[in-house]
């Protein structure tokens, strides 16, 4: 009867467990940016805490307002212009369906080479406005259903992101009291070793997450000087829209293609070809090099490891995977070490 009775409390639990993590499903990936961005940035916590006396709860709110000022409101600027571009290009498709192509711009003819022929086919276009329009007809509503599809996701990247600073502050708040539950957890499940694990997946962590924000850095800082040697207007803010925006995989061209077409449109031809070689090859470029050395710095994981995390990762997860895919890799090659020096001190004993 007794065992019964415990079989019976073991499955309730089992079903209280799935049931709160079904519960939780919706916000798994605000907690999960919370906790990364507060363990990130606990050093700060600790000074502030202690600048304030050890009053915790003023020291997070502080530490949150100030995410919310850096992070969230230049996202949410962000998002609010990228609105007003989607409502201006439907406002332009909806004019040419009227009144037609307007007059083809003077510095189109004088490209060289193909600026006469690019005059004369804007011209055509115009002229036979109305068939274009009758054919492209259909098209144009999944353009506009694939621009709400894209203003949807921007829109709820940036709620995610702002609800996961609300949960840093939490982590802030109660992040001792947590990290050590989580180690009294995982001494039951695994003993001795529980420590060892837990500042193996916090260091992969705190690497990758020095790669991410140095890397978004000497990004930002490369487009920088690019934009002041190309001469275009708003670098420094550039700048750091190129720092935000290489958070995300493929950002930086956001900003730079952009910039390089301005150029081109002004007839600084030289400038954006200048550009666009140095996006392509500079600001995107060192994404690939620095990233991974970033990660791999300071660790006993093999740099090919690495970058299977990460590659592998953003492609199983998406951008969450970029710090699960290392951390999961850096938790299986160090059990497999591990088993494998067991095994060979047992051999060794026989």
């Amino acid at each position: 009867m007794l065992n019964n009775d415990r079989l019976l409390v073991q499955i309730l639990l089992l079903v209280l467990f799935g049931a709160s993590l079904w519960v939780m499903a919706p916000f798994w990936s605000a907690l999960f940016w919370g906790a990364v961005l507060a363990f990130a940035s606990w050093p700060l916590m600790r000074l502030l805490t202690r600048w304030l006396d050890g009053r915790e709860s003023l020291a997070a709110a502080i530490l949150t307002l100030g995410w919310m000022l850096l992070v969230a409101a230049p996202l949410v600027w962000l998002g609010f212009n990228l609105a007003d571009h989607v409502r201006d290009a439907t406002a332009f498709i909806k004019d040419v369906q009227v009144d037609g192509l307007p007059e083809a711009p003077a510095w189109l003819g004088t490209l060289p080479l193909v600026g006469e022929r690019l005059v004369g086919l804007w011209n055509s276009i115009d002229q036979q406005g109305a068939a274009l329009m009758v054919s492209v007809k259909p098209y144009l509503g999944q353009v506009g259903n694939w621009l709400l599809a894209r203003s949807a996701q921007i829109g709820g990247g940036i709620l995610e992101l702002t609800l996961s600073i609300v949960f840093v502050f939490f982590f802030y708040r109660d992040g001792p009291r947590l990290a050590a539950f989580v180690h009294s957890l995982l001494e039951r499940l695994i003993g001795d070793r529980a420590g060892y694990y837990i500042e193996l997946v916090a260091g992969t962590v705190q690497r990758v997450v020095n790669g991410v924000i140095g890397t978004a850095a000497a990004q930002a800082v490369l487009a920088l000087i690019g934009f002041l040697i190309a001469g275009v207007p708003g670098a420094l803010v550039l700048g750091i829209v190129t720092f935000l925006l290489s958070l995300i995989p493929m950002g930086p061209p956001l900003v730079w293609v952009p910039a390089t077409a301005w150029l081109a449109w002004k007839g600084e031809y030289g400038m954006a070809v200048f550009l666009g070689i140095w996006g392509t090859f500079i600001i995107s470029g060192v994404d690939n090099v620095l990233k991974p050395y970033l990660i791999s710095r300071g660790g006993n994981l093999p740099l090919v490891i690495v970058l299977l995390g990460v590659f592998g990762g953003l492609i199983a997860f998406g951008f969450i995977g970029l710090f699960i895919g290392p951390t999961l890799l850096a938790v299986a090659y160090s059990l497999l070490t591990d088993w494998s020096k067991s095994q060979g001190r047992v051999e060794e004993r026989r």
